[in-house]
Formats: C-alpha cells, structure tokens, sequence
C-alpha cells in the first residue's frame, strides 16, 4: 500500500528495507584475530623444539641450525618488514630492537637467538590481542534501538506505517502506549505519561496534553497520542545523541603504549651501545649479543601481562575493563562526573511522604489510595501499591474501579468513594473546593498524587527520587584516592541537583542538561588538562560516556547502549565498585611499570656483561627469558587479590 503526500511517497513497512548500519566487530571476528597474531609465536616455538629434537635424533647440529633458521626467516620477516614500514613514517617503538636483533641473528647464522626473540616479540603482541576489546557497538545500538516505523495519520484519516525518515514537519502521527516517540513535535491530542529517562535520566513520568513539546526517544507509557512533527527524524533529539556519541568515539585518540613510552629512550640508548661495540670490538657476534639481551621483552610482555591479570581481578569484582587503554585511563583520572538519576540516587520513583490534610489521618488515606491504585498500570500505582503491601499487613478491597489512562482512578472502598491522580483530574470529581491543594503545591514543586474522600481533599502523596545507600562512602573513598574535583550533571531541575549535590559533597552541580550539554561540560574539562571519568547509567548518558578519557556505566538494571558507549561496566547496580575499579586500575599499572623498570634495569646491565664479550647470543638469550620469566611473575600479581 502507498500513498502520495505532497511530492513524498510514503509506503507501507512491507514495501522498504531498512539496511542497517555496518555492525560491530563479531565475537568471532575478535576471537580470529587473536588466532592468527597467534600463528608465528606458535610456529616459532615449534620449531625450536623441533630444532632440538632433529639434533637428538641424528646428532646433527647442522640440520637443527638450518631448521631454526627456515623458521626464523618465515617469522622473522613479517615482523621486520611491519617494523621497517613502522621505521619509513617515523615510528621507532619497542619493535625495533628486537628487529635488529632478529636480522642480525640471521645475517650472521645465529637462528636460535633470533626465534627467541621473535618467540617474545610475537607472544606479546599476541596477548595485546587477546585483552584487545571488540569494536564498540554503541553507535549500532543507539541506532537499533531507535524508532523505525511512524504511525502516519493521512489526509483521509487513515493510519499508515512509514518509515520515520520519510516523516515531515507538520505531520500528524500517532504514538501507542509503549512506543517511542520517533521525531520532536508537539502533542495534538491525547493524555498520557510519557518517560523521559532516555534523554533526560530522570525515572518520574511527566504528563502529556495537548500542548505538551515532546522530543525523539521518550517512551509513551498509557494512553494513545496525537503528534504534530516540529522536526524531522534525522534532525531530532535522539538522533542528535547518536550523532554526538559517533563524533566522540571518532576523536578519541587512542592511548600510547605504555612500552613505547619507554622505547623512546631505551631503543636509542640500545643502538648507541651496540655501536660503541662494533667500534671496540669489530665483532657482530658481540653485536648481536647485545642485541639479544638488550630485547626489551620486558616491555613487549609486562604491561599485557599485568593488564590481563588486572581485567580478570576486576571481572570477578563483577567489573568488565574493556582493554589496557581503558584500565591505564582510569588509573590516571583524577575528575570525577556524575550523572544524578541512577548513579548518585536509585533511579526509581519512591513515595517519599504522605500529607494528610486536617480531618485525615496519614495511614487512612495512604490505604485507601493504595486500595483503588491496586488495579492499575500506572508507575506511580505500583509505587504506592508496592509500599503499602511492605508497610501494611493488608490492603482494603476497591470495587467500582474505573482509571483514566496516565490522569487518574476512582473506586469505592467500604462504600466510601476516593479519588486519585493530578490535579486537573481530581478536579473533575471534586464536591468542595480544592484552595487546600493550593496551598500544598506553594510549599514547593514535587511529583504528587492528590486523594479524594468522598470528593474532599483528604491529601496527598509525594514521590522522591532517594540516594543510594552507599553513596556517601562511595564518594569518601574516591576523595581518598585523590578524586578532588567532583561533578554533578543532571537532566533533573537545578533545585533538585543542587540539593542532591550538597548531600553529596560535589564541587559542582549543573542542572537542567541535555546529553549534548553533559558531553559538552565533560569535554570542556578535558580541555582544560583534567583526567575525566564519567560515570552514567542511561542512555542521555552515552554522548558523555564516550566524550570522557574513561567512561564508567552502572549496568546493573540498564545496560545495552549505555555500556556499549562506556569503557568500564559495573555489572552490578553498586557504585561502591567504582572505586573499587580505579585501585584495581592504579595497582595494575604500578605493577606493570615496576615490572618494566625491573626487566629493563636488569637487561642494562646484561648489556655490559654482552658488550664486553662475556655473553654469547645463544647464552643471552637464555638469559633474557630468565628475565622475562621474573618480569611475567611480577606482572601476575596484578591478578591476585
């Protein structure tokens, strides 16, 4: 089916196919990569046991010689052609050494020496690999997660599934309860609740009337909304969000390696001592002794090492640390953002206090409100049924139940009718005047259902939001661990940020943000020289997750996009484990630089003994693995308790 609007053709959702973006990186295509960084460590251990078993065999030094040098030619070569490109752009990191090493130990006949080294070389980089993270999915899952299908309202009144890109400003179309809004608009017709959480991260439902600005992404949750489009899709609040964590995650440099930030001192220093050599002593055999054990294995193996044995000590802590780059930031943070609803507080409206007008008792009307809400839908039922069933040992029978979606219910309890819902809705069953709600609502603005008794203002019940219970040990431990600079930003009104980041201790509180303006601030502070984490819990969150040197997402009742955008995912709704995450963080990298200074203090003075021919290469190289052997032993203990 098709019809023609204007000089748009709109079709039914049979007639088009939506073609997705390209996706992530698949488990399978990470787990490839890995096997085949794997291959040359592989063949070249093989090898030189193969090597050795040929000379067992038959007593023939020469046949095992000829075998290891095969082999390093197979292996040695695609490493000493990628370092050699490296080498052509500027590039001289870690690999450079142990590249010499390996071509010389060829030139001069010396294979065994070389395949240890390519053995090092190669193992590393394969386990780099393996604590490599895939391909962050969170721009496909922002878009997946998106609005498809409008419901189009055409020009003879009939319903019409389009694709939401084909929506134009001006059209009307029609949201169900539990859709989303697909494009920025204004309601036409209709009443409902509608969630705001994704853009916003506030949990409370607001209501929707005619008249009411709605924007992409929220959540219709009852009645059914007439909506005119202000905007289209692709210029729309929640595409502006995948938009904004594309444009993050694509000026994300990535972080330096934490060997080649060594290699740029001891790879010169290497070279000038194997000149020094060559001048001394005219011989390459001394050369390449040098060479061998001055292979700064210790930088190739130690921080994947300790990097590894840190992301496992933080995953039984029910911590996913993506890879190394995300661990080394966030042991480097020291400015600490917060999200406000989720992360600071639960993320989930709470009765906070009942107020009986005079003539009501608090646990009356709070029963009876509970009696009649026993039948709804709505959130803000549940809350108050759910209390009530906690609090109270039974609840009263209602009969007579009749709701109007996302305004209100009635009933009778003990013959006694009550009323329940907003203001406009009590309004309507109201037998006196309602000047006592007046001046209930002058003491301030706050979510509130409002109770009738027989058609009188019997009270009222607020609904909070409430801070998590380990919230302020929480933010006393990051204090601890030097976290100075505490930022509060927040989707919710200035007054209840500010009031959330007093209780908090926060050295700043912007409110009032949409995610663009969170990511915004986070960037602002990067630009200024602060280390930022981030930490957020939905999906109004991501474009700042992504923005922040590490993100960190509570995914313990949420997930999807917001972890996809973060670099470090609490599994469990506990923000006690985001400082538990930056110890980890901080005790793994000291271990992986003590590890490196170690190895690499330790293959200095080999270099000595190998300069003044006191070291043969075969000799070297067996001592360099007894280095590597103490240097990996080190970096395990990232993983220890």
């Amino acid at each position: 089916m098709s019809i023609t609007r204007g000089t748009h053709l709109l079709t039914a959702p049979d007639a088009f196919h939506v073609h997705p973006p390209a996706g992530p990186q698949s488990v399978w295509e990470t787990r490839s990569a890995f096997f085949r960084s794997s291959i040359i460590p592989v063949v070249a251990v093989a090898a030189i046991l193969g090597g050795y078993a040929a000379q067992l065999a038959t007593a023939d030094r020469e046949l095992a010689r000829q075998i290891w040098l095969v082999a390093l030619i197979a292996t040695g070569l695609p490493l000493a052609w990628r370092t050699a490109l490296q080498a052509l752009h500027g590039k001289f990191d870690t690999d450079l050494v142990a590249t010499l090493a390996i071509v010389t130990s060829a030139i001069i006949n010396q294979p065994l020496a070389g395949l240890v080294i390519v053995t090092m070389q190669s193992g590393g980089e394969a386990l780099e690999r393996f604590a490599e993270r895939r391909a962050s999915r969170a721009v496909h899952e922002l878009e997946e997660s998106a609005p498809h299908i409008a419901h189009l309202v055409s020009d003879n009144g009939d319903l019409v599934d389009i694709d939401v890109r084909a929506l134009e400003p001006g059209d009307v179309f029609v949201v169900r309860p539990g859709e989303l809004i697909a494009c920025d608009g204004v309601v036409v017709s209709g009443r409902s609740d509608i969630d705001r959480s994704q853009l916003t991260g506030e949990a409370m439902p607001a209501p929707a009337t005619a008249g009411t600005k709605v924007m992409s992404g929220e959540l219709n949750l009852q009645g059914v909304l007439n909506i005119k489009a202000t905007a289209r899709a692709a210029e729309s609040q929640y595409e502006r969000i995948v938009e904004l964590v594309r444009k993050a995650q694509a000026s994300k440099s990535p972080l330096q390696r934490l060997a080649d930030r060594y290699a740029v001192w001891f790879t010169p220093f290497t070279i000038a001592v194997c000149a020094v050599t060559f001048f001394l002593t005219r011989s390459w055999v001394d050369v390449l002794a040098v060479l061998v054990v001055a292979t700064p294995c210790p930088l190739i193996i130690a921080a994947p090492v300790a990097m590894i044995g840190g992301i496992n000590r933080a995953a039984r802590e029910k911590i996913l640390i993506r890879n190394g780059s995300a661990l080394e930031s966030l042991s480097a943070a020291t400015t600490a953002v917060f999200d406000k609803t989720g992360t600071l507080t639960v993320g989930k409206p709470a009765v906070h206090r009942v107020i009986p007008l005079p003539g009501f008792g608090e646990d009356e009307i709070f029963l009876l409100a509970a009696a009649v809400e026993h039948g709804s839908g709505h959130l803000l039922a549940r809350v108050i049924v759910d209390q009530a069933k906690a609090t109270y040992p039974g609840l009263p029978i209602a009969s007579d139940h009749n709701e109007s979606p996302g305004a209100g219910v009635t009933g009778m309890v003990d013959g006694v009718s009550v009323s329940v819902g907003g203001r406009a809705f009590v309004a309507k069953h109201a037998t006196t005047s309602l000047d006592a709600f007046s001046a209930m609502d002058e003491s301030g603005p706050a979510l509130r259902a409002y109770i009738l008794v027989r058609g009188v203002p019997a009270g009222a019940i607020e609904f909070a939001d409430t801070l998590r219970p380990e919230l302020l040990k929480s933010l006393e431990d990051l204090r601890a661990l030097g976290f100075f600079k505490r930022v509060l930003l927040s989707g919710d009104s200035n007054a209840n940020a500010v009031a959330v980041g007093k209780l908090a201790g926060m050295n700043e509180v912007h409110g009032e943000l949409l995610p663009g303006e969170k990511a915004a601030f986070v960037s602002r502070y990067r630009t200024a020289g602060d280390v930022v984490m981030m930490v957020g819990d939905g999906t109004n969150d991501a474009p700042a997750l992504s923005s922040a040197n590490v993100g960190v997402a509570l995914a313990g009742h949420s997930g999807g996009i917001t972890a996809e955008a973060a670099d470090v995912v609490i599994l469990s709704d506990d923000l006690a484990k985001v400082p538990k995450a930056v110890e980890i963080s901080r005790r793994t990298m000291r271990l992986a630089r003590q590890s490196i200074m170690v190895g690499l203090g330790l293959s200095g003075v080999a270099m000595m003994f190998a300069a003044g021919g006191y070291i043969a290469p075969t000799q070297g190289a067996l001592l360099q693995e007894a280095i590597d052997v103490a240097v990996i032993l080190n970096a395990l203990r990232a993983s220890w308790s």
